[in-house]
């Protein structure tokens, strides 16, 4: 096989609902979507600050952020049926302030139960909102379908940028002004997405699912394999990346390195991944998606057992983040592609909040066992080699993805 998906004839792409020019529209979710996953990958560097100050051992600070990222997934799920119903603009707005609020409580929490409603619940809830499952399908429905994939890679590639410039910038806010005024000014920068919600407005027009409802349509969804295959795979994708994000900066102070090396690795994957990001997405509008995510996941494995077998030096630790930062969100425009072009985009939001619950029941999963095997081993091992093997059996799963639509796109 070739691997390039036949033509399917469709008609034209419906105008967005919105009155924003698609490109401006782009421009303006690839900018929220910097700030809301930027600010959300510095929250590893807050962990042993965080941890000191209170008494906290790793286990504490990883059951917040896996309450965090259940929640998200959860959310995502309530907050694309709200940008399907009365549009994106408002739902958006509303989650930019819980996040901002999440985080002005996590600088007041003195319990566990105080982190984990501040930092879990709360910010869970607004990363729900302003990030890919309601954002992408916004853009996807503001643009032709031959330049959908596209679009969606550079809105993702906006969330690899956020990472590579503020995590930096979390660490010297950190530096400058300790841990509590760094959360202060992280929580100003999430409000800067409210008055981008008014410019990613609009809700779907009554095309795509063959006159279906929206629970019509979710039905249809899971009695669907290849929707399945795509939730077990993107959980394998939050497993990565939130280990990874939370636990990385702990891991190599632990093998013996500073922690400025470790931000600079987290800085170095979203640099990277803003090149990923994009060649995933213009790839995804000339190939087999099913294909190129299997291949992502696969050199996930391959990198995560090269940082295995060698020993850890600067060098080690920038050559993975490389090459992790090239496949690190390259799945989501695979991904909620897939679902557009299989589902259609009449409910795009809400099925692709529906598939990422799958991603963030890895996350949970991925935060969680690092620091309760960390605990429990002293070392991050047994978690890595997980991970190792989720990567390839990812791959597995994306290659009987059935790619031919169910309805007609809208």
């Amino acid at each position: 096989m070739s691997g390039v998906v036949p033509p399917v004839s469709a008609p034209p792409a419906s105008p967005p609902t919105s009155r924003t020019p698609a490109t401006r529209m782009i421009v303006i979710g690839a900018l929220a979507v910097l700030l809301a996953m930027g600010v959300r990958a510095t929250f590893g560097l807050f962990m042993q600050p965080i941890g000191l100050e209170n008494g906290w051992g790793r286990d504490v600070f990883s059951m917040a952020f896996a309450i965090q990222n259940l929640t998200w997934g959860i959310g995502a799920i309530g907050a694309g049926m709200l940008a399907d119903r009365v549009g994106a603009g408002r739902t958006i707005a509303g989650a930019a302030l819980l996040y901002a609020l999440g985080l002005v409580l996590m600088r007041f929490a003195g319990s566990e139960v105080q982190l984990y409603l501040s930092a879990g619940v709360l910010v869970g809830l607004g990363q729900a909102g302003t990030t890919f499952p309601v954002i992408l399908p916004v853009i996807a429905r503001a643009v032709p379908l031959s330049q959908r994939s596209t679009a969606l890679g550079i809105v993702s590639a906006g969330g690899s940028l956020g990472q590579f410039l503020i995590v930096p910038t979390g660490q010297f806010l950190i530096d400058a002004l300790q841990w509590s005024g760094a959360l202060f000014t992280l929580s100003m920068m999430v409000a800067l997405v409210l008055p981008m919600a008014t410019q990613l407005t609009g809700k779907p027009a009554n095309e795509g699912t063959a006159g279906l409802s929206m629970w019509g349509a979710i039905r249809q969804a899971v009695r669907h394999p290849s929707y399945h295959f795509l939730f077990w795979s993107y959980a394998v994708c939050g497993f990565h990346t939130a280990f990874i994000t939370l636990h990385l900066p702990s891991y190599v102070v632990d093998q013996g390195l500073n922690p400025s090396q470790g931000a600079t690795a987290l800085a170095l994957i979203g640099l990277f991944n803003v090149f990923g990001s994009l060649w995933a997405g213009k790839m995804g509008g000339r190939y087999s998606k099913r294909l190129l995510l299997a291949g992502l996941y696969a050199m996930r494995g391959v990198a995560i057992g090269v940082l295995l077998l060698l020993p850890l030096t600067p060098m080690v630790l920038y050559g993975f983040a490389a090459v992790m930062g090239l496949v690190w969100l390259g799945t989501v425009p695979l991904t909620i592609g897939l679902v557009g072009q299989i589902y259609g985009m009449r409910y795009a939001a809400t099925l692709s909040g529906v598939v990422f619950l799958g991603h963030q029941v890895g996350s949970f999963v991925g935060v969680w066992m690092g620091g309760k095997l960390y605990v429990a081993t002293g070392s991050y091992t047994v978690v890595w080699l997980l991970g190792l093997g989720l990567a390839f059996a990812a791959a597995a799963l994306c290659l009987p993805v059935r790619e031919r639509p169910l309805a007609q796109p809208a």
